[in-house]
C-alpha cells in the first residue's frame, strides 16, 4: 500500500468544522491543499518525495472525504477556507509553513499568503493562476470564457445532481488509485464541492472590476501544465506584478490540469530543489 500505510491521520478544529488531514515525515511544515475533484491523496507522489526532509500535511478540504461537510453556500466562503488551512497549521504547533495548493487549493493557498502573510514561509501553486490573471482573462480572452463554461454550469442550483463518484474520478488513470478516489468521493458531498464555484468563482459579466488583492510577501513557485483546458496559460502573464518577492515559474508541456500527476517526478524534484535553496 506504500503511502497509505505510512501516513498518520488527524483532525483540526476550524470553528465548528473539523478538517481531516494525513501527515508523513518530520521537519519544517509543508501544508498541501487539493482542488476539485480531489482529496488529500492527490499529493501522494510529492508526500513521499518530501517526507525525508519535511513534515508534510495534506488536508481534505471541507465538503470532501473525511472532513466535515457543512450545508449552505456561505459556509464555503474563501475566508472560511483560509481559516481551515490556518487551523491545521496551528494544530501542528507551528507558526509558519510552506503552503502548497492545486486548483481550488491553489486559490486557498494564494489567499492564505495574501491575507495571513505572517504564517506563510513559501508558496507553491499548481495550475491556478493568480486571481488577477484569471479575472483579466475572463474579461478579455474569449477562449478562457468559452473554456470556463463548466464553471458556469457548476454555479447552477442543481448541478450536483449530474455528478457521480465514478464520473468525478474519471481523470485518474491508475486503476488502484481510481478505486481509492471513488471511495473518497462516495464519502464526499457533490453539492458542497460545487459550493466552491457558487461562492467564489467569478460570475458574468466578467468585465466587472476585480477586487484589490494584497501583494504576496513570500517567494512563489508555480507549476503549470500547458495542456490545461480549464485554466489557460495566458493568465500567468504579469503574475510578477502581484508579488513582492521572487517568482519561479515552471511550465510543463504535455501535462494537463493535474500536473502533480502528469509530471509527478519532475514536480516533486523541482519542489524539493526549490524548497532547499
Amino acid at each position: 500500500m506504500g503511502l497509505l500505510d505510512d501516513v498518520s491521520h488527524g483532525y483540526a478544529d476550524s470553528g465548528d468544522v473539523r478538517i481531516h488531514y494525513a501527515t508523513v515525515g518530520e521537519g519544517p511544515l509543508v501544508l498541501m491543499i487539493h482542488g476539485f475533484p480531489d482529496y488529500w491523496y492527490t499529493w501522494r507522489n510529492q508526500m513521499e518525495a518530501l517526507a525525508k526532509n519535511y513534515r508534510v500535511v495534506a488536508i481534505d478540504q471541507r465538503g470532501y472525504n473525511l472532513s466535515d461537510q457543512p450545508d449552505g453556500v456561505d459556509n464555503y466562503a474563501m475566508k472560511l477556507l483560509v481559516q481551515d488551512a490556518v487551523a491545521v497549521i496551528r494544530q501542528q504547533g507551528q507558526s509558519k509553513a510552506t503552503v502548497v495548493g492545486h486548483d481550488w487549493g491553489g486559490m486557498v493557498a494564494w489567499s492564505v499568503a495574501m491575507y495571513q502573510p505572517d504564517i506563510v514561509e513559501k508558496l507553491v501553486i499548481l495550475n491556478l493562476p493568480h486571481p488577477n490573471g484569471l479575472a483579466r482573462e475572463l474579461a478579455n480572452n474569449p477562449d478562457q470564457r468559452e473554456n470556463s463554461a463548466y464553471a458556469r454550469r457548476f454555479q447552477q442550483p442543481d448541478a450536483h445532481k449530474e455528478l457521480s463518484a465514478e464520473r468525478l474520478a474519471g481523470w485518474v488513470e491508475d486503476d488502484e488509485s481510481r478505486r481509492h478516489y471513488i471511495e473518497a468521493f462516495e464519502r464526499s458531498s457533490f453539492e458542497r464541492m460545487l459550493n466552491y464555484y457558487k461562492k467564489n468563482y467569478p460570475r458574468e459579466p466578467y468585465d466587472q472590476a476585480a477586487p484589490e488583492f494584497p501583494k504576496v510577501q513570500c517567494p512563489v513557485l508555480m507549476f503549470h501544465g500547458l495542456d490545461d483546458k480549464a485554466l489557460l496559460h495566458p493568465a500567468l502573464n504579469g503574475t510578477w506584478e502581484w508579488l513582492e518577492k521572487d517568482l519561479t515559474l515552471v511550465t510543463v508541456p504535455g501535462a494537463g490540469h493535474f500536473v502533480q500527476h502528469d509530471a509527478a517526478d519532475m514536480v516533486s524534484r523541482s519542489m524539493l530543489a526549490w524548497l532547499g535553496r
